[in-house]
């Protein structure tokens, strides 16, 4: 299908050949002169001609285009229109209307294909089109807003603002605030600022606080979150009065920006204002409350917390299953896995009244992370079994080898080996690969090393020449042998070297270890590598294999510096100390047998 760019700004060509979106329905035929007006009066008037059909109820198929569009079928949703045309042609119903066709341009959008969006845009306001409206404008610039298109966007809002689009829609701020918010969600500030100030006559109409509430959005969405403050203070130079909307969204931007004074600020802010002006709209909601409860709980305020979720229980709000599971989110991220249990078990007691708060499988595996981390293997067990009848909502590939994984997790550091073996034969079988840096090769090594590579589902891929017991220094390899590099280096400099290796240690003029930076950390090409890497972990020479392995699992790092001697047993690295060597994950991988290359640091279909 030949895809052709519209002309916005006038009409296609009345000698342009379409098939016609809508079947001509014919006039009726004239009656005939000969009759005498006595007969014409008199008589009962004529039946309807049977070209003169009423136009069908396309309801149905408008639901069938939504329903396709929520599965991604574009393909279906085009085949069902042209053979509801046909239908028309033939006279056995069917049809299409501007309905219709904006839940088309609807699905074009959202399924990503934008050209054929235009394409069938620039049909409908043809001479043998249904007609556009000013839903239909308002999809288009959805669509060309996500595709990048700005140009052609603002060409049709050109042509509205002028009178001279077809369809005749009037060019009003919900107009403008669809396509804003598309560039707001897409974090192009530039240009939504430079749509603002083209049609700011338009979008002041009525002194809405929506258009700074999108203002605000979009500052959240680039790198500069407290931006949205400078867009209160307009809102109140402009004698508007901030909704719930602004206070949250100014509340995000602080949490976001790690500012949880400010939040705390703005939060008594919002309760002061609405009980001054008496006006209970303006009182703080459950999204009030979990967002904050999520900068807290990065900022591991286990009391602040504890504070906030007292507040929520003794106000009148609704705390649905998403504030619930911030609470339990929050309290585990302080530490706190008695408080997570509580709020779990308060969740759970009220799912018996309201099946609407079964709790996902996300609030499982989270809580089944921190006892997997303790070893409790019993709690884990439990957890397990009662996720699948009593959780809500389909459980995903990934949150079922999750699971598996966390039940291996807490066996092993339960000191239930054969429990473990027999959870990773289970998880050999069912994953095609899998790699040694993902919680589940860590496990898999841990695993292999305690039980002594006897029987192993790995096999071949075992480590029969090391020893638990060992130092560290008889498998390290030397500190020059990583060819480490100088943290002053620009990463644009040396990038091609990450391609290569996936960790590289850094030193400074002295020698010393400054950090160690990680391929996927390496996101500003023009920064200097030190300011990408993170602290190095270091292990005497005499630390055992097992230790180092434990290191490596705990912190979810691949490489630890073996140093001389120190006491930063675990600790960061200091100049004292020179690096003799390093231990990573790749080392191990070269201990594996029937292995041809042992710098791969993937399993590829492992065969018990």
């Amino acid at each position: 299908m030949m895809l052709i760019r519209p002309r916005f700004l006038s009409p296609s060509p009345a000698s342009s050949r379409r098939e016609p979106l809508l079947p001509t329905l014919s006039a009726p035929p004239e009656p005939s002169r000969t009759f005498s007006s006595s007969y014409s009066s008199s008589a009962r008037p004529p039946r309807p001609s049977p070209n003169e059909r009423p136009l069908p109820n396309l309801r149905r198929l408008t639901a069938r285009i939504v329903d396709l569009t929520r599965r991604k079928q574009l393909s279906q949703i085009i085949a069902e229109v042209e053979a509801s045309k046909r239908r028309a042609r033939s006279g056995r119903g069917g049809g299409i209307n501007i309905i219709v066709m904006n839940a088309v341009l609807e699905a074009c959008v959202s399924c990503g294909d934008v050209d054929l969006a235009v394409q069938l845009f620039d049909e409908m306001r043809g001479p043998m089109g249904c007609g556009v409206d000013a839903v239909s404008y308002g999809i288009l610039l959805k669509g060309l807003g996500i595709a990048r298109r700005i140009d052609e966007a603002f060409e049709i809002l050109e042509s509205i603002e002028k009178d001279t689009s077809v369809g005749c829609p009037r060019l009003s701020p919900h107009l403008i605030c669809g396509f804003l918010n598309t560039l707001i969600e897409a974090g192009d500030m530039r240009r939504a600022n430079a749509l603002v100030a083209r049609f700011r006559q338009v979008l002041y109409e009525g002194q809405s606080v929506l258009l700074y509430n999108l203002l605000m959005k979009g500052y959240i969405k680039s790198n500069f979150p407290l931006g949205a403050l400078t867009v209160k203070d307009e809102i109140l130079r402009q004698g508007l009065k901030p909704d719930r909307l602004t206070y949250n969204t100014i509340i995000f931007a602080c949490v976001k920006s790690e500012e949880i004074e400010k939040a705390f600020q703005f939060l008594e802010d919002m309760k002061e204002e609405a009980k001054r002006d008496d006006n209970p709209e303006l009182l703080p909601d459950a999204v009030t409350y979990t967002t904050l409860l999520k900068g807290l709980g990065n900022s591991q305020d286990l009391y602040s917390v504890l504070k906030i979720v007292v507040e929520m229980k003794s106000s009148l709000i609704l705390i649905d299953r998403t504030a619930y599971t911030a609470m339990a989110d929050a309290f585990l991220a302080c530490g706190s896995i008695d408080g997570a249990l509580c709020i779990f078990g308060e969740l759970i007691k009220q799912v018996g009244t309201n099946k609407d708060l079964r709790p996902k499988p996300h609030l499982y595996l989270s809580i089944m992370r921190a006892f997997a981390t303790i070893g409790d293997f019993d709690m884990v067990k439990r957890l397990y079994k009662r996720m699948w009848p009593d959780s809500a909502g389909s459980i995903s590939r990934s949150a079922k080898q999750e699971a598996v994984e966390l039940l291996m997790e807490a066996a092993l550091n339960n000191n239930q080996i054969d429990v473990a073996k027999g959870l990773l034969r289970r998880i050999v079988k069912g994953k095609e690969h899998f790699s040694w840096t993902s919680r589940v090769g860590l496990v898999a090594l841990k695993v292999e090393t305690l039980s002594g590579f006897t029987n192993s589902p790995l096999r071949p891929y075992v480590f029969p020449q090391i020893l638990l017991n060992d130092p560290v220094e008889k498998y390290m390899l030397p500190f020059r042998e990583t060819r480490p590099l100088c943290g002053d280096l620009i990463l644009g400099n040396v990038v091609m070297r990450f391609l290569k290796d996936s960790v590289v240690p850094l030193v400074n003029d002295w020698g010393a270890c400054t950090g160690i930076v990680h391929s996927h950390d390496c996101t500003e090409m023009d920064a200097p590598l030190l300011s990408m890497a993170r602290q190095p972990l270091c292990v005497p020479t005499s630390t055992s294999l097992e230790h180092v392995m434990d290191l490596l699992l705990r912190e979810k790092c691949e490489m630890v510096i073996v140093v001389k001697s120190g006491n930063m047993y675990e600790g960061s690295y200091t100049s004292s100390s020179r690096p003799l060597g390093v231990f990573s994950l790749a080392i191990l991988s070269k201990f594996t047998t029937n292995r041809p290359n042992t710098h791969d640091t993937s399993v590829s279909r492992v065969v018990p």
